[in-house]
C-alpha cells in the first residue's frame, strides 16, 4: 500500500504555506492514499479567504479519485466540511501493522494540564506581535523555550511509542508538536511531519514496506 501522510497545514492561518501545498497537492500520485494527520484547518468557525478555500476544493476533488484519510486533531475535531461524503474521518489511522497513524493530542499530557501556562503564553506571543515583532505562528514562538517545547515533544513521542508498543505496531508517525522527527525508541519507530506552517515542510511517503521522511523539495 501507498501513502502520503501530512499533518498540521492550519489551513485559515495566515501562516499556512498555501501556495507550496497546493503545488504539493497537484503532484500527489492518484496510486496513493492521502492521509491528512489533523489540523488540517486552523479554525473551524472562520471563514476561510479564497486561496484557503481553494485547498479545501482540491482536497475534497482528490476524493473521488483516490482515497483521502482526515485524522483528526485538536484543531479540527468534529469539523467536517460541506461536500466531502467520500473523505474518510477517524480518529486514528492504521497501514497494517506497520504503521499507527494518530495526530499527537492524545498523547500529550502536557498543554491540557497546563492550560494557565498556555494562555499566558499566547498572551505574551500576542504582545509581542504588537509591540512590532514578525509575526510567526504561536507553536514556532514556543520553541524559544527550549526546555518547555522538549518536554512537550518528548511526552507526545513515549506515549506515540507506548501506544504503538501495546498494539504491536512496528512505527508511529505524528504531527501536533510543530517538529519533525525520525527517530527510534524502544525498538519503535517515531516518526514527525511537523507542519505547513514555516520552512521546511515535510511529508511522509509509505511505498511497500519503506517509510521515507521527505521534504517538499525531495518530491521532484
Amino acid at each position: 500500500m501507498n501513502a502520503i501522510i501530512v499533518s498540521d497545514l492550519h489551513i485559515g492561518s495566515q501562516h499556512f504555506l498555501h501556495e507550496d501545498f497546493e503545488c504539493f497537492l497537484k503532484n500527489v500520485s492518484e496510486d496513493h492514499e492521502l492521509i491528512l494527520n489533523g489540523d488540517i484547518i486552523d479554525n473551524p468557525y472562520e471563514n476561510l479567504k479564497p486561496p484557503h478555500q481553494r485547498i479545501l476544493d482540491l482536497i475534497e476533488q482528490k476524493s473521488y479519485r483516490q482515497k483521502v484519510v482526515w485524522v483528526r486533531g485538536n484543531h479540527d475535531n468534529g469539523y467536517v466540511p460541506k461536500g466531502f461524503e467520500k473523505v474518510h474521518f477517524t480518529r486514528f489511522y492504521n497501514l497494517g501493522n506497520r504503521l499507527l497513524i494518530a495526530h499527537g493530542d492524545d498523547f500529550d499530557e502536557i498543554m491540557p494540564r497546563n492550560q494557565a501556562f498556555i494562555q499566558a503564553f499566547k498572551l505574551m506571543h500576542d504582545l509581542r506581535v504588537k509591540l512590532g515583532a514578525r509575526p510567526v505562528h504561536v507553536a514556532q514562538y514556543a520553541k524559544k523555550w527550549e526546555i518547555f517545547y522538549k518536554f512537550l515533544r518528548k511526552n507526545v513521542m513515549i506515549n506515540a511509542v507506548n501506544c504503538a508498543m501495546e498494539n504491536r505496531y512496528e512505527a508511529v508517525t505524528c504531527g501536533h508538536t510543530h517538529y519533525p522527527e525520525d527517530i527510534f525508541s524502544n525498538g519503535i519507530r517515531y516518526i514527525n511531519t511537523g507542519a505547513w506552517t514555516e520552512f521546511p515542510v515535510f511529508y511522509l511517503q509509505v511505498t511497500g514496506d519503506k517509510l521515507y521522511l521527505r521534504t517538499i523539495d525531495e518530491s521532484s
